[in-house]
């Protein structure tokens, strides 16, 4: 689901700053992505085995790949920074 602004649209570093720092737990909740809760707050991405996603941060350690919201949007679903950028402002409003 690709929603909100134009390709060419500019983020302030604030709004990365925002964007790297929110909730990541919600955020695929809210696009329907189906999680399995794991102990300690983790919880585990089941369209992906061993992806681990807890707070603010992912770690998929069978690929060896981590990062941030961005970078989830960016290295797992393929999204361009962008359209990364767009998803997460669709829920949190950057």
């Amino acid at each position: 689901m690709i929603t909100g602004r134009k390709s060419n649209t500019y983020w302030s570093k604030e709004q990365i700053r925002s964007a790297r720092r929110v909730d990541i737990v919600p955020l695929l909740q809210h696009q329907g992505v189906q999680l399995r809760d794991k102990a300690a707050g983790n919880y585990e991405v089941l369209q992906h085995r061993g992806l681990i996603v807890k707070k603010n941060y992912w770690n998929w350690p069978d690929q060896d790949m981590q990062g941030n919201p961005i970078e989830y949007f960016m290295y797992v679903v393929g999204l361009s920074f962008t359209e990364s950028m767009s998803e997460i402002d669709s829920l949190y409003r950057l």
